[in-house]
């Protein structure tokens, strides 16, 4: 028997093990600090309507022209990719991209008129590296998980996002994902986030806007982070909503 186990060992493909002596320390670099991290996956989440598309393209105009967001560091403008399921590219998202400032001609989007795009599509990759993209935002999350897709459950959720963290490592690209909460009364703003609360625990930050409802006379809302895994929690930010877009 001792020998037998010593022939299925010696043939057996060895397990990829690596020494942690043997990985080269790298420091986090940031989009928006310390709300949007390089290499790493965000999700700005909140109710509907309370400006959580505005606040991904006043981002991705600050990305395309290099104009500031509250405590960011100036940037040399670089490309964008904008994938939306919900609002019309001509009527709705190119006009409010105008509105928050943005270069048209650094903000791209895949073409899903053949095949919808899922968080697992090899085109997400392809597209981040064919086009330098260092910002890529997905709104809303539950319109690219794939069909049959049951965002309730935790097997079914973590694979998506273990892939979509592992583009985001490899290319250097901030990947934001856009989430409604969901209707529970009552419970933590952690936990209302749409599906499985591994979708939280597989991000590396979680940003929550809402609507200050005492100010009537100015449509004014605030972004606050949840969930921050690689630096400490900042203040909230205040912006406004008004004609000319996000202030």
């Amino acid at each position: 028997m001792a020998k037998q186990m010593c022939w299925r060992d010696a043939r057996e493909k060895p397990v990829p093990v690596m020494k942690m002596s043997e990985v080269e320390e790298t420091v986090v670099q940031w989009l928006w600090y310390p709300f949007i991290p390089f290499g790493k996956v965000t999700l700005i989440q909140g109710n509907p309507g309370k400006g959580k598309t505005w606040l991904a393209m006043a981002i991705a105009a600050y990305c395309t022209n290099g104009k500031e967001l509250p405590n960011a560091l100036p940037i040399e403008p670089f490309n964008v990719l904008y994938q939306t399921a919900e609002d019309g590219i001509a009527d709705t998202i190119k006009p409010r991209l105008a509105k928050c400032g943005a270069d048209m001609t650094r903000v791209r989007f895949i073409n899903e008129e053949e095949k919808q795009l899922s968080m697992t599509d090899d085109r997400i990759e392809k597209a981040i590296r064919q086009n330098n993209v260092r910002l890529m935002i997905m709104d809303p999350i539950q319109a690219y998980l794939g069909a049959n897709v049951d965002m309730n459950r935790a097997n079914e959720i973590r694979p998506l996002f273990r892939h979509l963290s592992t583009i985001a490592e490899r290319t250097g690209c901030a990947i934001v994902l856009i989430g409604h909460l969901n209707k529970s009364s009552g419970s933590q703003s952690d936990y209302r986030s749409l599906g499985s609360i591994d979708i939280a625990a597989a991000v590396r930050s979680i940003l929550f806007v809402e609507k200050v409802e005492k100010e009537k006379e100015q449509d004014i809302r605030v972004v606050y982070q949840q969930k921050d895994s690689l630096a400490k929690k900042e203040n909230p930010v205040a912006f406004s909503l008004g004609e000319e877009g996000l202030k």
